[in-house]
C-alpha cells in the first residue's frame, strides 16, 4: 500500500491500532449514519479488516488518515469497489472532531489524483445518497460533475459524479 502525503496528512496503510477509532466512529449515530452506522465493536473491526482486504484483492483502497503534525488518526479516504456495487467510487468519512477543517478534501485529492495519475483510470467518480448535502457539498468543490443517475443494489438511487484530476498547483 502506497503512503502519500499531503501538506497536512499521511494517508498510510491502515492497521489495527486504528480500530479503536474506528469503533469509536461507527458507535457514534450521528457520525456514521451515512455509513451504515451504527454499529457495534466487532462490526467496526470488520468494517477495517474488509478495507485491508480490499487493497490485496484489487490493488487499491482505503487509506487511513493521519495528522502530520501529531500522529493523530482522524479519519478514512480512498477509492473502493465493493463487491456486488456498479461502480468504483472516492470514499472518506472524518472523525467529528477533525471536520470542517478541510481534511476530506485534501485527502480526496490526493486519491483522486492517485486513481489517474498510478492507476491509469480513465474515469475516477463517487456517489451519495442525496440526503448527504456534506458530501455533495465535497465533491461539487472538488469540480465534480453528475454523468448519470443508477439505482444501487441497496435500492436507492444515486447521482454519480465525474471529479476531474486534481491541479497540481
Amino acid at each position: 500500500m502506497p503512503l502519500l502525503q499531503t501538506e497536512r496528512l499521511l494517508l498510510r496503510a491502515p492497521q489495527g491500532s486504528d480500530a479503536g477509532a474506528y469503533q469509536t466512529f461507527y458507535a457514534d449515530a450521528e457520525a456514521s449514519k451515512f455509513y451504515e452506522g451504527p454499529k457495534p465493536p466487532h462490526v467496526a473491526w470488520n468494517k477495517l479488516a474488509a478495507v485491508l482486504g480490499h487493497w490485496h484483492l484489487r490493488g487499491y483502497g482505503i487509506w487511513a488518515l493521519e495528522r502530520r503534525d501529531s500522529g493523530a488518526f482522524i479519519g478514512a479516504c480512498g477509492l473502493a469497489w465493493p463487491d456486488g456495487w456498479p461502480r468504483s467510487e472516492l470514499t472518506w468519512w472524518i472523525a467529528p472532531e477533525a471536520r470542517q477543517q478541510g481534511f476530506a478534501k485534501e485527502a480526496s485529492r490526493a486519491a483522486i489524483a492517485f486513481g489517474y495519475d498510478l492507476l491509469k483510470w480513465d474515469l475516477v467518480q463517487t456517489h451519495m445518497l442525496d440526503e448527504n448535502l456534506a458530501a455533495k457539498a465535497l465533491v461539487l468543490s472538488l469540480g465534480g460533475e453528475v454523468i448519470a443517475r443508477e439505482t444501487f443494489p441497496d435500492g436507492f438511487d444515486r447521482d454519480i459524479y465525474r471529479l476531474p484530476r486534481p491541479d497540481p498547483a
